[in-house]
């Protein structure tokens, strides 16, 4: 007996077995509502070489200035911005994406609740922070990252690898707004108005009668007439008739009139302001969802047609240096305005940039000439002229001799195309292209004319002499040994880091909607991609350099911290 509740003292039960069993069985005592002698330290919870402490450090290393200065002050107290931001970040770095989810963890997670000091902001509070207040500063905050990643020697802003992707938006996959339709639908029921309006003009004529100033003189063919300016026509209509009918003189063609300007009033202009609301939404593109306006229907990878967005980010070392997010889905016209964005974020652009043919315009060469940044992007027809079929081939622009005295060419066959005209065609950023056309005289009797066009009539050929010279010399950059390089790595770089993000992570589509909310989580999901990548760093150097963990997470200064830790990295 003594023995048993010396046992049990020290946390020991004896079970006694069936009979037929002589042997007892010794298990830990077991009580859940066994009390602490002393209170529970979550610090003693971690291990010492847990991410969390390493992932905690970084982040407050961070300058998040631009975050503090949104507060202005006064009122009730709040949850401090840096422990908000972690428990974001940290969020996204395990792959909880909703507010509701990660209160759980700030309630149910023992690093969650040392990260947050073991405050518990509710997912309002959560979801709140996220949409509102880092809708203006997460750019500012992940430029904080990048600057300490330059700092640190994890990058160095040489090789910039650029790349996009679609990401299918939190949007109704059926609730498509198709840009042409919605021309279409607006154009025709303008013309019903516009019928409806000269009508009442063909009454007016036949009584003598002026009811109004005519102020629609839009009214012909092919003119746009905004709802705006038909409203405040048919409000003076209207005013004239009541005027009449207070008087007690309205006629039967003043009735007609009253019809004709009700079946406006409550039929085709409820549709024409649909139509303008609707492009305005539109904004110049093709389509748009009805349940998140700024997403844009676009292809995915797997060919699906589905809502989302055009998601660009530039890497080195596979650590996101830039990210940016957009609306078309073509990304030769993105190139520019997320460069710039670069540029806007850090105050430098990358000594070479590295890209696959999507971004091989004029447009886009001319950016990198004037900004000194080495050529390597791809342009449409690389890869084919590789190939020995290409190369083969007779009746390339390269075949035509090229005269400056005359400025003209001669085909194969002798004949001079002449030059006739400049085509010019504006980007969406305002970069204007000049292209010039030369076309052969006659072409009737050529022994070549069947191979050389397959258009009728005589040859033409476009010229453009400026894009010839950046395409020569991104051809050279792209075939030197270092180019070759260079397009090897580029496979490895944004690829990965996608595949990463939608294939490890799990994050194949965006939770929240509109296009500043959806910015902040593709954000929130560079920034805990980068520190995924630094800890991954760590652990490799640990191996290498035989460092335990506990050493490497030793209480020391984090400038010393830090500092030790860029010698490996360097």
């Amino acid at each position: 007996m003594i023995v048993n509740i010396i046992l049990i003292i020290f946390g020991i039960d004896i079970i006694d077995m069936p009979k037929g069993k002589s042997n007892k069985v010794v298990i830990k005592h077991y009580d859940q509502n066994q009390a602490f002698l002393l209170p529970p330290s979550i610090e003693d919870m971690i291990p010492a070489d847990h991410f969390v402490r390493t992932f905690n450090q970084m982040i407050d290393l961070l300058d998040i200035d631009i975050l503090l200065k949104t507060y202005k002050g006064g009122g009730a107290s709040i949850f401090h911005p840096r422990m908000m931001v972690k428990v974001l970040v940290y969020a996204y770095l395990n792959k909880i994406y909703t507010s509701r989810r990660i209160a759980k963890a700030l309630r149910e997670d023992i690093h969650f609740m040392w990260l947050s000091g073991m405050q518990q902001p509710n997912f309002r509070t959560i979801n709140k922070f996220r949409s509102s207040r880092l809708k203006d500063v997460i750019d500012g905050v992940f430029a904080s990252q990048v600057e300490f990643c330059l700092e640190q020697g994890f990058i160095k802003l040489e090789n910039y690898y650029v790349d996009g992707t679609k990401i299918e938006a939190n949007a109704n996959r059926n609730s498509y707004v198709w840009g042409k339709k919605v021309n279409r639908y607006k154009e025709t029921t303008q013309q019903k108005i516009k019928d409806l309006l000269k009508h009442i003009e063909q009454v007016n004529q036949k009584e003598n009668l002026q009811y109004h100033d005519k102020d629609l003189e839009e009214l012909g063919e092919g003119i746009q007439i905004s709802s705006k300016k038909i409203k405040e026509h048919i409000k003076k209509l209207k005013d004239e008739l009541a005027d009449k009918q207070s008087q007690g003189s309205l006629s039967h063609t003043d009735k007609e009139i009253e019809k004709a300007i009700e079946e406006i009033d409550e039929k085709h202009l409820p549709k024409l302001q649909q139509y303008e609301q609707q492009q305005e939404n539109l904004s110049g593109r093709n389509s748009y969802s009805k349940t998140d306006v700024d997403a844009t229907f676009c292809r995915l990878k797997n060919g699906l047609l589905r809502p989302g967005y055009n998601a660009m980010i530039g890497t080195e070392n596979q650590f996101i240096i830039n990210y940016s997010l957009h609306q078309n889905p073509g990304e030769s016209g993105l190139f520019v305005p997320h460069l710039e964005k670069l540029h806007r974020l850090l105050g430098v652009l990358p000594k070479n940039v590295i890209g696959d043919a999507a971004f091989g315009s004029h447009e886009n060469y001319d950016f990198l000439h004037r900004h000194n940044i080495g050529n390597y992007l791809k342009y449409n027809t690389f890869d084919i002229e590789q190939s020995t079929s290409y190369q083969s081939q007779s009746f390339m622009r390269e075949d035509f001799e090229y005269h400056t005295t005359t400025d003209s060419f001669n085909c194969p066959d002798g004949r001079e195309l002449s030059f006739k005209e400049i085509k010019q065609h504006k980007t969406d950023n305002g970069f204007t292209n000049f292209l010039r056309v030369y076309q052969c005289d006659d072409c009737n009797g050529c022994q070549y004319m069947t191979d050389c066009t397959k258009m009728n009539g005589n040859k033409i050929l476009n010229y453009n002499p400026q894009l010839e010279h950046y395409r020569a010399q991104a051809r050279d950059n792209l075939n030197s040994q270092k180019g070759v390089i260079l397009r090897k790595k580029r496979s490895i770089e944004p690829e990965t880091v996608f595949g990463h993000i939608k294939w490890n992570q799990r994050f194949e589509r965006f939770y929240l909607r509109g296009k500043e909310k959806v910015n902040v989580e593709w954000g929130l999901l560079s920034l805990a991609h980068n520190f995924n990548k630094m800890n991954q760093i760590k652990i490799d150097k640990d191996k290498n350099a035989s460092i335990s963990a506990l050493e490497f997470l030793s209480p020391i200064p984090s400038t010393i911290f830090f500092s030790y830790y860029s010698s490996f990295v360097r």
